[in-house]
């Protein structure tokens, strides 16, 4: 009974974790794309964005540990992306 339990609650972190890498992901691509877009360095993105270098290197590369989802978020809004946020019922 505990084993079954046990797996459930780690079914549903495992669940939850990967809904967020996926959140994460969404957003580091859109960001990637407009860095492209502009035609910006790492280090000038850098820069506007306000992040180093390396993380910037590692947005870039999809390395996305390190980087929150609030982060993406702000580095959308500082490329002056329109972001919202909707709540739906899952089907």
């Amino acid at each position: 009974m505990r084993t079954r339990r046990r797996h459930a609650i780690v079914v549903r972190v495992h669940a939850r974790r990967r809904h967020q890498l996926l959140a994460r992901l969404k957003l580091a691509t859109k960001v990637n794309r407009v860095l492209d877009a502009r035609g910006l360095s790492q280090a000038a993105a850098g820069r506007l964005l306000g992040m180093s270098q390396p993380k910037i290197s590692a947005l870039r590369n999809y390395k996305l540990r390190g980087i929150s989802l609030e982060r993406l978020l702000l580095a959308l809004a500082a490329l002056d992306q329109k972001v919202e946020i909707v709540v739906a019922a899952s089907a």
